[in-house]
């Protein structure tokens, strides 16, 4: 948080995110990271990622209406991400 506010990159923690299904609002959402208002980063600190943190990330777009996210492991020394797409 501190490297992108240092970067001039406007990043908020733990940004409570409205999530709607069929119109109706059913709850909120906790991004780990919400950069700019249009990028979710969800954290990972896994042996390794799968499928089921790619769904997750998947469900928070459609939920929330946003088109970008990244995966973000840092069990290992090297990090390991991924860039997911959805409705782009």
């Amino acid at each position: 948080m501190r490297e992108l506010a240092f970067r001039g990159v406007h990043a908020k923690a733990q940004v409570p995110m409205r999530v709607n299904y069929k119109g109706k609002e059913v709850g909120d959402y906790y991004a780990d990271i919400l950069v700019e208002g249009k990028l979710v980063i969800e954290l990972k600190c896994v042996d390794g990622l799968c499928s089921e943190h790619l769904a997750q990330c998947l469900n928070y777009l459609r939920a929330t209406g946003l088109s970008i996210a990244l995966l973000v492991n840092f069990q290992k020394p090297r990090v390991e991400h991924k860039r997911i797409l959805y409705n782009f």
